[in-house]
């Protein structure tokens, strides 16, 4: 058990961390004042509704993740490439490079807890086998719903590189990655990766995987521009200036992946309603969108599909460009939206 939580921060670490400037009194601090509504006596009745709360918080049936195509993914292509997975894994091919984002494949995002938070679609940990070669893993931060042990530690044979939120690299270390691998990013830190320039940008959330580990590493989105093309993960995290900030320094993006999913009033400043999902991505100047963070995991109070039913009532109003992939559906940055509800069909 003690190992889920990852690397510990040693005195070295923090006077690392110390020197960026987004560390503030021995942790790392969002750009605006983020809270979440709720105290630790409220945490019982809380987790209680989250497990056992009726309703159609779960799909009624597993869902179906399409087998990849490793040939067609592959082959070579001057748009950007891209497969969801559920939830926030999404594995892309830049510049004829293989991209891993969060690549959380294991099957319960509460690993810790008694109760578990089982995933919606099974054999997941299975789908690393079917992965071609990783030349680059990202990751936005070191939550168990986007950092998974198991998974790692069957991807190590697979990846050649990592680019990370600034302390999350001590997780990697502790689990078996080679520290020479590794590079950590502070917000608005750029490298270029093949010809493919990466930037770490910031989000409104927090991190944390222990009891005594909270914002002690820290969080954000990626946004990749090749010479022709421009995508923007959001991250998880509430609804901010700095989409605005974002967009003005890096935009405009011809795609993004926008957060919506796995929200509730108590935590609305560190994760997005749908209509803050449609605002942010016109405040970052994206010109087409899909809702992620859902379709994975029970994480919040809400129908499993109400993230994405009302992303596309949103967008919709605001005139808003969107796609809807299917789970492990290989996609073109340059093909027509998919607009298909395709949860209607289960």
């Amino acid at each position: 058990m003690f190992k889920q939580f990852g690397g510990k921060i040693t005195p070295q670490l923090q006077t690392r961390y110390a020197q960026s400037p987004n560390w503030k009194d021995g942790k790392f601090k969002n750009l605006i004042e983020t809270g979440m509504d709720f105290s630790f006596k409220d945490l019982p009745g809380m987790l209680y509704k989250l497990f056992f709360q009726k309703g159609d918080t779960t799909p009624k049936q597993d869902l179906s993740i399409i087998p990849l195509d490793v040939e067609a993914f592959l082959e070579p292509s001057k748009s950007i490439k891209y497969v969801w997975y559920g939830h926030g894994v999404f594995l892309l091919r830049i510049n004829e490079k293989t991209i891993l984002l969060d690549p959380m494949f294991g099957p319960d995002a509460a690993p810790i807890s008694p109760f578990g938070s089982k995933r919606f679609s099974k054999n997941t940990l299975d789908l690393i086998d079917t992965l071609p070669p990783i030349d680059l893993m990202l990751l936005t931060h070191d939550h168990y719903d986007h950092l998974d042990m198991a998974s790692i530690q069957k991807l190590i044979p697979k990846i050649k590189n990592y680019y990370v939120a600034l302390g999350c690299g001590r997780h990697l270390e502790a689990w078996g990655v080679d520290a020479g691998q590794i590079t950590e990013f502070n917000w608005w830190d750029a490298a270029n990766f093949e010809g493919i320039e990466i930037t770490f940008t910031p989000s409104r959330h927090f991190s944390g995987r222990g009891l005594g580990d909270r914002a002690k590493s820290l969080w954000g989105g990626w946004v990749f521009k090749t010479e022709t093309e421009s995508l923007y993960l959001t991250g998880d995290g509430g609804y901010g200036p700095h989409f605005k900030e974002i967009g003005e320094r890096l935009g405009p993006f011809d795609y993004g992946f926008i957060e919506c999913g796995q929200y509730g009033e108590k935590w609305r400043q560190i994760h997005m309603f749908p209509d803050e999902s449609i605002t942010a991505a016109l405040d970052a100047q994206i010109k087409t969108g899909m809702p992620y963070h859902w379709a994975g995991f029970k994480l919040a109070l809400h129908d499993w599909t109400e993230p994405a039913e009302e992303f596309v009532t949103y967008a919709a109003e605001k005139n808003f460009d969107y796609t809807l992939p299917l789970l492990g559906q290989v996609m073109h940055l340059d093909q027509p939206a998919q607009k298909s509800e395709w949860w209607k069909n289960l």
